[in-house]
């Protein structure tokens, strides 16, 4: 007779079918379905700094630079605690559960900003609506990696992550003509603008029916039944579309099936078990989260501030921006499947500090014009863009399978506590000096912290190209130490 523990142990070789299908019109729908979280980000980070002029001179909120920042600041703090609970409940629940209620809560939060009427209402729905992107990082995040064939979860990883920056452009290219004196009042246009997300979301939120339960998060569940059908039915339709799959050669896993990970084990695997990789992705969120918030959120600030460029002529600054942030996991992420994780994430960061010490010295010295500005930031934020990318894709594939989405919403929220809300109201005050020295002084922190992410992950990093999820981390509930 079987013991319950033994009963409980079973086979599979459902994660080894996923990674042997070729990149087909499912993947596809993964990344248009899901995929569109990235864009929502961008699209909201960049009405943040497009608005901002508006903000100032609308005649109903009359905001300072310090209350604009407080506002970027208020959305992260939204951010990491939307990451917190939702990620938890994402690794409890299931993934696809948890992302139809998070693009909800984006969808809802997003529409009420245009409806703010004071400082604190504004404050308010710019948390709610980072709470509902961060939930949506740990949900989205951890279903792209386990439905990406190994081979390609570099690349695919990078090339969703860059999505963001076309989010960007829409969102630049919206306000150009939304804060358009001429077609909208001055208190319409930036309330009109914050509609561009809703609608987006509203569109996308039908296409998720499409997206089945993670078959890996099933089989940790003890659902394997479940799982087995699900992947059953997207081999299905590749071989409907012509493709022939090969048999799955690899040892089976053996698994230990469990309701749910007890939250000591989830802390003592990420903090003890892995805790080498902890250091890795804190060092590789904090610094990017810095990086790219402090920058990109006072982005407007600088133009308007040190450029004289008009508060409604800012997204045509920020659309060359995109492009080149969009630019840079496209063209640079397959190198990271066939180079290698540890030395494309190290060149990508290092590269990135360097380059914007470089130009904020030109800057703090008056040397640079606004287009020349603008191109300087556009080459930079080209490697920094893959870099960013590239840490988001190291937390999620580095840690097992049962803690993956809240690995993931944990790095995101001490990165982005410790580099993204400090950073917003950091510079908007070095803004509010008029200074450009002072904000020379605060890129190169930066960059410092770009540069020593760099070395930590050039020798702590993993090892993770073109390897099953298994075999970068093993399941908590693997049997045998497999």
């Amino acid at each position: 007779m079987k013991t319950a523990d033994t009963a409980s142990v079973f086979e599979t070789n459902l994660p080894a079918r996923l990674d042997r299908l070729p990149w087909g019109r499912f993947h596809g729908l993964v990344v248009v379905a899901l995929g569109v979280t990235w864009l929502l980000d961008g699209l909201e980070v960049t009405l943040a700094g497009a608005v901002a002029s508006a903000l100032r001179t609308s005649p109903s909120l009359h905001f300072d630079n310090t209350e604009i920042g407080l506002a970027g600041s208020a959305y992260i703090v939204g951010a990491v605690c939307g990451a917190l609970g939702f990620g938890w409940l994402t690794d409890r629940l299931g993934r696809r559960r948890l992302f139809f209620i998070t693009l909800a809560v984006y969808l809802l939060a997003t529409a009420a900003t245009a409806f703010s009427w004071s400082f604190a209402s504004f404050m308010i729905f710019r948390l709610l609506t980072g709470a509902g992107i961060g939930g949506e990082y740990a949900a989205i995040n951890s279903t792209i990696q386990e439905f990406t064939p190994a081979r390609v979860r570099g690349w695919a990883d990078l090339s969703i992550n860059g999505t963001f920056w076309v989010g960007a452009g829409i969102g630049a290219a919206g306000s150009l003509v939304l804060l358009d004196p001429h077609l909208l009042p001055a208190d319409w246009g930036w309330r009109a603008c914050f509609f561009i997300g809703a609608i987006l979301a509203l569109i996308i939120l039908p296409m998720r029916r499409w997206i089945p339960e993670s078959p890996r998060w099933l089989l940790t569940h003890g659902r394997h039944d479940e799982a087995r059908a699900i992947v059953a039915a997207i081999e299905a339709r590749f071989r409907e579309a012509g493709h022939a799959l090969d048999d799955v050669k690899t040892k089976p896993l053996r698994l230990h099936a469990r309701t749910h990970t007890p939250l000591r084990v989830v802390l003592h695997a990420i903090f003890v078990r892995h805790r080498r990789r902890a250091l890795v992705g804190l060092s590789l969120m904090t610094a990017q989260a810095f990086f790219y918030n402090a920058i990109f959120f006072t982005y407007a600030l600088v133009l308007t501030e040190f450029y004289r460029v008009p508060g409604g002529d800012v997204g045509l600054y920020l659309l060359p921006f995109a492009l080149g942030n969009f630019l840079g996991p496209l063209v640079l992420g397959r190198l990271f499947d066939v180079v290698g994780r540890r030395v494309m994430i190290a060149a990508t960061y290092g590269l990135s500090g360097v380059l914007l010490t470089a130009s904020g010295y030109l800057f703090a010295h008056g040397w640079l014009t606004v287009t020349m500005q603008t191109a300087a930031w556009t080459v930079i934020f080209f490697f920094a863009s893959a870099a960013a990318s590239s840490a988001y894709l190291t937390v999620s594939e580095s840690f097992p399978l049962e803690i993956r989405a809240l690995a993931i919403a944990v790095f995101y929220a001490f990165g982005t506590g410790l580099g993204g809300i400090v950073g917003p109201a950091f510079f908007g005050r070095l803004i509010d000096t008029h200074r450009p020295e002072a904000v020379f002084t605060g890129y190169l922190v930066g960059s410092a912290l770009m540069v020593a992410a760099a070395v930590v992950a050039a020798i702590w990093g993993v090892d993770a190209e073109r390897r099953p999820l298994e075999r970068v981390a093993a399941p908590l509930s693997a049997v045998d130490g497999e």
